[in-house]
Protein backbone atom coordinates (compact mmCIF):
# COMPACT_ATOMS: atom_id res chain seq x y z
CA UNK A 1 0.00 0.00 0.00
CA UNK A 2 1.42 3.38 -0.91
CA UNK A 3 1.50 6.55 1.25
CA UNK A 4 -1.29 8.97 0.17
CA UNK A 5 0.07 11.95 2.21
CA UNK A 6 0.88 14.39 -0.59
CA UNK A 7 0.01 12.58 -3.77
CA UNK A 8 -1.50 14.70 -6.50
CA UNK A 9 -5.14 14.02 -5.57
CA UNK A 10 -4.62 14.68 -1.87
CA UNK A 11 -2.64 17.85 -2.57
CA UNK A 12 -5.33 19.13 -4.96
CA UNK A 13 -8.07 18.64 -2.39
CA UNK A 14 -6.02 20.44 0.27
CA UNK A 15 -5.31 23.34 -2.09
CA UNK A 16 -9.01 23.73 -2.96
CA UNK A 17 -9.98 23.61 0.72
CA UNK A 18 -7.43 26.27 1.61
CA UNK A 19 -8.43 28.49 -1.29
CA UNK A 20 -12.17 28.25 -0.62
CA UNK A 21 -12.23 31.36 1.56
CA UNK A 22 -11.03 34.38 -0.45
CA UNK A 23 -8.54 36.56 1.33
CA UNK A 24 -8.53 40.33 0.96
CA UNK A 25 -5.09 41.86 0.95
CA UNK A 26 -4.89 45.08 2.95
CA UNK A 27 -1.92 47.33 2.44
CA UNK A 28 -1.42 49.82 5.24
CA UNK A 29 0.57 52.73 3.92
CA UNK A 30 1.93 55.60 5.97
CA UNK A 31 2.34 58.62 3.69
CA UNK A 32 3.06 61.52 5.99
CA UNK A 33 3.82 62.27 9.64
CA UNK A 34 1.73 64.66 11.71
CA UNK A 35 4.61 67.16 11.61
CA UNK A 36 4.85 66.81 7.82
CA UNK A 37 1.12 67.43 7.48
CA UNK A 38 1.30 70.50 9.73
CA UNK A 39 4.06 72.01 7.59
CA UNK A 40 2.27 71.10 4.34
CA UNK A 41 -0.94 72.78 5.52
CA UNK A 42 0.70 75.86 7.07
CA UNK A 43 4.16 76.22 5.49
CA UNK A 44 4.62 79.72 6.95
CA UNK A 45 3.95 78.65 10.54
CA UNK A 46 6.91 78.61 12.90
CA UNK A 47 5.24 76.60 15.66
CA UNK A 48 2.22 74.45 16.44
CA UNK A 49 0.59 74.22 19.86
CA UNK A 50 -1.68 71.32 20.70
CA UNK A 51 -5.26 72.29 21.36
CA UNK A 52 -7.56 70.40 23.70
CA UNK A 53 -11.21 70.89 22.79
CA UNK A 54 -13.85 70.06 25.37
CA UNK A 55 -17.39 70.52 24.15
CA UNK A 56 -20.36 70.84 26.45
CA UNK A 57 -23.48 68.79 25.62
CA UNK A 58 -25.16 71.69 23.78
CA UNK A 59 -22.05 72.23 21.62
CA UNK A 60 -21.84 68.50 20.82
CA UNK A 61 -25.49 68.54 19.72
CA UNK A 62 -24.91 71.64 17.62
CA UNK A 63 -21.85 70.12 15.88
CA UNK A 64 -23.77 66.91 15.17
CA UNK A 65 -26.75 68.82 13.77
CA UNK A 66 -24.55 70.96 11.51
CA UNK A 67 -22.27 68.16 10.28
CA UNK A 68 -24.95 65.59 9.55
CA UNK A 69 -24.57 61.82 9.47
CA UNK A 70 -21.05 60.67 10.28
CA UNK A 71 -18.98 57.55 9.73
CA UNK A 72 -17.16 56.08 12.72
CA UNK A 73 -14.32 58.27 13.97
CA UNK A 74 -11.44 56.86 16.00
CA UNK A 75 -9.46 59.83 17.22
CA UNK A 76 -9.09 63.56 16.73
CA UNK A 77 -6.12 65.76 17.53
CA UNK A 78 -5.89 69.50 16.95
CA UNK A 79 -3.20 72.19 16.92
CA UNK A 80 -3.05 75.94 16.53
CA UNK A 81 -0.65 77.08 13.80
CA UNK A 82 1.35 80.19 14.74
CA UNK A 83 3.63 82.56 12.89
CA UNK A 84 5.35 84.76 15.40
CA UNK A 85 2.57 85.66 17.81
CA UNK A 86 -0.18 85.58 15.18
CA UNK A 87 -2.62 82.70 14.90
CA UNK A 88 -2.64 81.38 11.32
CA UNK A 89 -5.29 78.69 11.77
CA UNK A 90 -5.87 75.15 12.96
CA UNK A 91 -4.65 71.71 11.97
CA UNK A 92 -6.88 68.72 12.68
CA UNK A 93 -5.79 65.10 12.38
CA UNK A 94 -8.85 62.89 12.20
CA UNK A 95 -9.47 59.21 11.53
CA UNK A 96 -12.63 58.03 9.79
CA UNK A 97 -13.62 54.55 8.75
CA UNK A 98 -13.17 53.85 5.05
CA UNK A 99 -14.89 50.63 4.05
CA UNK A 100 -13.40 48.39 6.73
CA UNK A 101 -10.49 50.26 8.33
CA UNK A 102 -9.49 53.77 9.31
CA UNK A 103 -8.15 56.54 7.09
CA UNK A 104 -5.98 59.10 8.87
CA UNK A 105 -6.08 62.54 7.28
CA UNK A 106 -5.23 66.11 8.19
CA UNK A 107 -7.25 69.23 7.43
CA UNK A 108 -6.25 72.84 7.93
CA UNK A 109 -8.61 75.75 8.46
CA UNK A 110 -7.38 79.32 8.52
CA UNK A 111 -8.76 81.81 11.04
CA UNK A 112 -11.69 82.65 8.76
CA UNK A 113 -12.67 78.97 8.40
CA UNK A 114 -11.31 78.53 4.87
CA UNK A 115 -10.02 75.02 4.19
CA UNK A 116 -6.63 74.06 2.82
CA UNK A 117 -6.12 70.96 0.66
CA UNK A 118 -6.29 67.75 2.70
CA UNK A 119 -3.30 65.57 3.52
CA UNK A 120 -3.70 61.79 3.81
CA UNK A 121 -1.36 60.50 6.51
CA UNK A 122 -2.20 56.79 6.28
CA UNK A 123 -4.50 54.55 4.32
CA UNK A 124 -5.28 51.01 5.45
CA UNK A 125 -7.75 49.71 2.84
CA UNK A 126 -7.19 47.41 -0.11
CA UNK A 127 -9.14 49.73 -2.46
CA UNK A 128 -9.82 53.45 -2.65
CA UNK A 129 -6.32 54.77 -2.07
CA UNK A 130 -6.95 57.15 -4.97
CA UNK A 131 -8.18 59.69 -2.41
CA UNK A 132 -4.48 60.30 -1.87
CA UNK A 133 -4.31 61.91 -5.34
CA UNK A 134 -3.54 65.61 -5.31
CA UNK A 135 -6.48 66.34 -7.63
CA UNK A 136 -8.97 64.84 -5.18
CA UNK A 137 -7.41 66.44 -2.07
CA UNK A 138 -7.21 69.89 -3.73
CA UNK A 139 -11.00 69.96 -4.15
CA UNK A 140 -11.20 71.03 -0.49
CA UNK A 141 -8.79 73.97 -0.81
CA UNK A 142 -10.52 77.34 -0.52
CA UNK A 143 -13.89 75.93 0.50
CA UNK A 144 -15.56 77.75 3.34
CA UNK A 145 -18.63 76.60 5.20
CA UNK A 146 -20.68 73.45 5.16
CA UNK A 147 -22.68 74.44 2.08
CA UNK A 148 -19.51 73.95 -0.01
CA UNK A 149 -18.77 70.42 1.22
CA UNK A 150 -21.23 68.10 -0.49
CA UNK A 151 -20.11 64.86 -2.14
CA UNK A 152 -20.98 64.74 -5.86
CA UNK A 153 -21.97 68.42 -5.89
CA UNK A 154 -18.80 70.11 -4.58
CA UNK A 155 -16.45 67.19 -3.90
CA UNK A 156 -16.29 64.73 -6.77
CA UNK A 157 -16.39 61.03 -6.03
CA UNK A 158 -13.77 58.57 -7.31
CA UNK A 159 -15.01 55.29 -8.81
CA UNK A 160 -13.73 52.47 -6.61
CA UNK A 161 -13.25 54.81 -3.66
CA UNK A 162 -16.86 55.82 -3.01
CA UNK A 163 -16.96 55.10 0.72
CA UNK A 164 -13.53 56.66 1.28
CA UNK A 165 -14.61 59.84 -0.52
CA UNK A 166 -17.92 60.02 1.30
CA UNK A 167 -16.51 59.30 4.74
CA UNK A 168 -13.53 61.65 4.52
CA UNK A 169 -15.81 64.42 3.21
CA UNK A 170 -18.25 63.77 6.08
CA UNK A 171 -15.33 63.92 8.50
CA UNK A 172 -14.24 67.27 7.07
CA UNK A 173 -17.82 68.53 7.45
CA UNK A 174 -17.59 67.55 11.13
CA UNK A 175 -14.32 69.48 11.51
CA UNK A 176 -15.81 72.58 9.87
CA UNK A 177 -18.88 72.33 12.14
CA UNK A 178 -16.55 71.95 15.13
CA UNK A 179 -14.67 75.08 14.05
CA UNK A 180 -17.95 77.00 13.65
CA UNK A 181 -19.21 75.99 17.09
CA UNK A 182 -16.04 76.05 19.19
CA UNK A 183 -13.29 78.03 17.45
CA UNK A 184 -14.82 80.66 15.17
CA UNK A 185 -13.95 84.17 16.36
CA UNK A 186 -17.01 85.97 17.80
CA UNK A 187 -16.89 88.75 15.18
CA UNK A 188 -17.03 86.19 12.35
CA UNK A 189 -19.89 84.17 13.88
CA UNK A 190 -23.25 85.22 12.71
Amino acid sequence: MRDMGFDSLGFSIAAVALGAAPTQVVIATEYLSVEGAQKALFPGADRFSELVLVLNPAQRQQVAALAGAQPSHRSLRAWRAWRGGALQGYVFVDEVIGKEDFITYAAGLDTSGRLHALEVLSYRESHGGEIRSEAWRRQFAGRQGLAQLRVQTDIKNIAGATLSCEHVTAGVRWLVALWQVALQPPAAAG
